[in-house]
């Protein structure tokens, strides 16, 4: 796999935005990847180095559509922690 196919995208909520002061940032990874790749995949993307990663499975919720039920889909979560000082810049540009 491709490093830069293991991060789909940063989760960008209130949350995960304080966490940002304290070196941390989280994102949405690819499924069936573990913390060696995340790590790896950060430090090539973003050239940071990186201190910690933790995963966390998330289940998707059950949704109505109507008269029928749906779920949406489980999805990975890594939370990874920098060396302190270091930062990601989510938005280049703005």
């Amino acid at each position: 796999m491709n490093l830069r196919d293991v991060i789909v995208r940063p989760i960008v909520t209130e949350k995960s935005t304080g966490m940002a002061e304290i070196d941390k940032y989280v994102f949405e990874v690819a499924d069936g990847v573990n913390k060696v790749q995340i790590k790896a995949a950060v430090e090539e993307i973003f050239e940071v180095n990186v201190r910690a990663v933790n995963v966390s499975r998330v289940r998707g919720k059950w949704r109505r559509y109507g008269q029928s039920r749906g779920k949406r889909p489980d999805w990975k979560k890594a939370t990874v922690t920098l060396q302190q000082g270091q930062t990601i810049d989510i938005f280049p540009g703005i």
